[in-house]
């Protein structure tokens, strides 16, 4: 199973949910990126990492990259953060599968507040959903 985590930047929730789950589950091929250029290359914001850190999960090695097409014929399931990185991955889908792999972190649709322009309790909160939604998609793993 190869899961890949999209955010707007790949700086803060989409790197923190890669590093939760592989934490949880290293077994799985575990990815993240991007919908924009803006940090292409760039490591997690410094807030994000030490966050993570606390729960001692190391994201500082990651590098921001950029989805692409190709990311839908490698990724099993592609985990979008906001209403908005779903729209700009589901246009890049080339057809009815590809979207069918594209799927919200929370459940009902709901969106992974973005915490770039908040406060520290901000990405204190990213991390809880993210804890709980990478609980949940090993259960619906599991139960395949």
């Amino acid at each position: 199973m190869k899961i890949l985590f999209v955010c707007l930047g790949n700086i803060c929730r989409s790197p923190l949910a890669e590093g939760i789950l592989r934490k949880l589950s290293p077994e799985l091929e575990i990815d993240s990126a991007g919908t924009s250029n803006f940090h292409i290359g760039s490591q997690p914001d410094y807030r994000m990492i030490e966050t993570a850190k606390q729960y001692d999960i190391d994201i500082s090695g990651l590098a921001a990259r950029q989805f692409t097409k190709k990311d839908f014929d490698y990724f099993d399931r592609i985990i979008v953060m906001d209403a908005a990185n779903y729209r700009n991955v589901i246009r890049l889908a080339k057809d009815d599968n590809d979207k069918c792999k594209v799927k919200f972190a929370l459940e009902e649709n709901k969106d992974v507040p973005d915490p770039y322009f908040g406060g520290k309790e901000g990405f204190e909160k990213v991390y809880q959903l993210l804890f709980n939604a990478c609980q949940q998609i090993l259960n619906s793993i599991e139960k395949r």
